[in-house]
């Protein structure tokens, strides 16, 4: 039976694209982290739940695809001059097909809410969570996980276990006026969080997953499951999943596609190396109406970006070199770009949160903005943000709007960057390490791999070596 069966019971759905908002303000000298999270019962939702209990689940994985990334799906195909109509529904065949080509297992998660009566109010609460697994030969299964269970018996939720989850490990804590001030601690870490989220997201598709641990995963998130350190989640025994797996992630299948597509399309047009370390930092106002201060300098990154250098027999650009217009007219150029300086993420007056912080001058302020990122055009296959909270902004039903979803705008199809303020010793160790196994071996995704289990050795804290995500197309 196809999805066209079904089409007369569900006409009456009114399909809309869910927003879960989460605004977040970072500067990494001051590691301030702001989330606010609320989630509404929505009609996508709703027709993937409908779909479900009829038995049609790869019908609802069609559904859970089209209610994501819409607005970045097109921005990609603009770029690609795409002939075909990614305003359509994907097809099946076309997920069985990016699998393949990726030649890696995909795991899509859906947030299911409902509305349930609390305390004699009617509330919309998490009920379930979807996962479908896409293996390299196409096949599709379909598991589930109960959320109900968290706010009834656990008294917490999916979103309040995921914060809970990086507070127990010592990225975060604090909490002034609705911000989260993003802080490591020297303390011991638990990871007992951590294992609850494994239980809840791996846990019921273990089997489904790969047994070579070269082989590829690529994770599909959505709304909080963004924030979720997937590499650092440990099994029964303790075994993070980061030592069993090779991880990657992707705001949806479709947009996997397209970013396969834009490397595929810029393959050796691009031969430089572009290394940026503690520019001379800008000023930025603590509060709107405050006087302007300067960044506090990163001489841990300055480290990071002359080490990197070094293995690529390059110069990294520091200091007052690192200007904003100097960097800008040097992206275009390169093959991969690596950023090791302060960001802010923010809302107030941005239409896309984040900047990234270089050296002032007569022509720039220092900030690029990533606005200004999304009309560059850029031919990088690489972009490396070794900063704080770079993975992460504003997210919505169309997935992380922020800095990473700048640089896929550019043109570039893969992006590392961090889910918090990562820590200056480890990631020295870490992205050198990375760029080691990188000349080696193409496969972005087993180099950050090995980075992360050769710098999990030194320092075996998740919080030292679970920061950074590959968002790639391979």
């Amino acid at each position: 039976m196809t999805f066209l069966h079904f089409i007369p019971k569900l006409a009456p759905i009114f399909i809309m694209m869910a927003t879960i908002s989460i605004p977040l303000n970072c500067i990494r000298t001051n590691k301030v982290l702001a989330q606010a999270v609320n989630i509404r019962a929505l009609p996508y939702h709703q027709l993937q739940k409908t779909l479900i209990a009829q038995n049609p689940t790869e019908a609802a994985l069609v559904i859970s695809e089209r209610g994501r990334t819409r607005a970045l799906v097109d921005l990609l195909a603009k770029r690609l001059s795409a002939k075909n109509d990614v305003s359509l529904i994907p097809s099946l065949d076309k997920i069985k097909q990016v699998a393949k080509q990726q030649n890696a297992t995909l795991v899509e998660y859906s947030i299911i809410t409902d509305e349930f009566n609390v305390e004699g109010k009617q509330e919309a609460k998490e009920s379930e969570l979807y996962i479908w697994v896409i293996k390299p030969t196409g096949e599709i299964t379909f598991r589930q996980a109960d959320l109900k269970t968290l706010w009834q018996k656990e008294k917490t939720s999916l979103t309040d276990l995921i914060t809970s989850s990086r507070l127990s490990i010592g990225v975060s804590r604090g909490n002034v006026k609705g911000m989260i001030k993003v802080e490591t601690t020297a303390k011991p870490s638990s990871t007992e969080n951590l294992k609850r989220l494994y239980q809840l997201l791996i846990q019921p598709i273990a089997d489904l997953l790969p047994t070579q641990p070269d082989d590829k995963i690529i994770f599909i998130p959505q709304s909080s499951l963004f924030l979720v350190p997937f590499a650092a989640l440990p099994d029964a025994n303790g075994k993070y999943l980061i030592e069993k797996h090779t991880i990657s992630t992707a705001p949806s299948i479709q947009v996997l596609d397209l970013l396969y597509q834009r490397q595929q399309q810029i393959k050796g047009v691009a031969k430089d190396v572009l290394i940026v370390g503690n520019p001379t930092m800008p000023t930025v106002s603590p509060k709107p109406g405050e006087k302007p201060q300067k960044l506090s300098q990163l001489p841990g990154a300055e480290e990071e970006a002359n080490k990197i250098a070094r293995l690529f027999n390059t110069q990294a650009l520091t200091g007052n070199v690192a200007t904003e217009t100097t960097v800008k007219q040097q992206m275009s150029q390169a093959r991969i770009i690596h950023f090791a300086t302060q960001g802010i993420l923010e809302f107030e007056g941005m239409n896309i949160p984040g900047e990234l912080a270089f050296a002032p001058s007569i022509q720039d302020d220092g900030w690029l903005k990533s606005d200004e990122i999304m009309n560059l055009n850029l031919n990088a296959e690489l972009v490396v943000l070794s900063s704080c909270d770079t993975a992460l902004g504003r997210i919505t039903g169309d997935g992380v709007i922020g800095l990473s979803r700048s640089f896929f705008a550019a043109g570039v199809p893969s992006v590392i960057a961090s889910i918090w303020n990562p820590s200056d010793r480890e990631t020295v160790l870490l992205m050198t390490k990375f760029y080691e196994n990188l000349n080696k071996n193409p496969n972005k995704a087993y180099a950050l791999r090995q980075a992360i289990l050769a710098t999990m050795k030194k320092y075996p804290e998740p919080r030292h070596w679970a920061a950074f995500t590959l968002i790639s197309a391979s």
